[in-house]
């Protein structure tokens, strides 16, 4: 989320095909308006470093509970519950764009179809953190470090799946720091032990013994999903 927002301050750069707008704007000149569809990590990431970069920022999610609490964390935020009618108004005026909706396991759904892009302001700049799951813009796909952009009906579409390959250091420390935890267990217990003890370690199963466990992975291929249990107690 935080390395969105970085990317996509810079190619609202006017030599990429942006809007030449500067993000935290300057006095006597409005901030950008930036939009970020959804308020799990990467939104909440996405904002608060958009925030933290003075931008005029809206979040929007499908969860009232997830919108009280992005409300009360980042009262410089504005919150938007989430659907046809309020993506369309909030992108018409955009200046970048954030795509950050994550169903785990899962396709992420399709919220900016192609006809929308022709409401938004020319050269604005959508960034799709989504589209190593098939994008939530229909007209993403995914692109490299080396060409991280293209630009479709005036809008500047950035679609790198591996982000965080920019920054190897901080992201191998963040990787590390999170995981180290759980590849301690696994290498103590054996992976049976450590996930019947670890209710969180559990839910990351995808596929055991050659079954699929994980219900959106099982829906996304068409296959039938075992329990996970199953299998732990064999």
């Amino acid at each position: 989320g935080r390395m969105a927002v970085l990317e996509g301050a810079k190619y609202l750069e006017n030599r990429y095909g942006g809007r030449g707008v500067l993000l935290p704007g300057v006095p006597g000149v409005a901030p950008a308006k930036v939009v970020i569809l959804g308020g799990g990590v990467v939104g909440l990431n996405a904002a608060k470093m958009a925030a933290g970069l003075k931008a005029d920022v809206t979040i929007l999610d499908t969860s009232n509970e997830r919108l009280r609490y992005l409300d009360d964390i980042m009262p410089n935020v504005k919150t938007v519950a989430s659907n046809r009618q309020h993506i369309l108004e909030q992108i018409r005026n955009a200046d970048l764009v954030i795509g950050a909706v994550l169903i785990h396991g899962a396709k992420a759904p399709k919220l900016i179809r192609r006809e929308d892009l022709k409401a938004m302001m020319p050269g604005a700049v959508i960034v799709d953190v989504a589209v190593d799951q098939g994008g939530c813009v229909e007209t993403i796909h995914p692109t490299t470090h080396e060409d991280p952009i293209y630009i479709v009906d005036g809008i500047v579409h950035y679609g790198v799946a591996n982000m965080p390959g920019q920054f190897p250091r901080t992201s191998t420390l963040a990787l590390t720091n999170a995981t180290f935890p759980y590849v301690l267990a696994l290498a103590n217990k054996g992976w049976k032990h450590a996930l019947a003890d670890d209710p969180a370690l559990r839910k990351g199963i995808n596929m055991t013994e050659g079954s699929v466990t994980y219900r959106g992975v099982a829906g996304a291929f068409e296959m039938t999903c075992f329990d996970p249990e199953q299998f732990l107690r064999t």
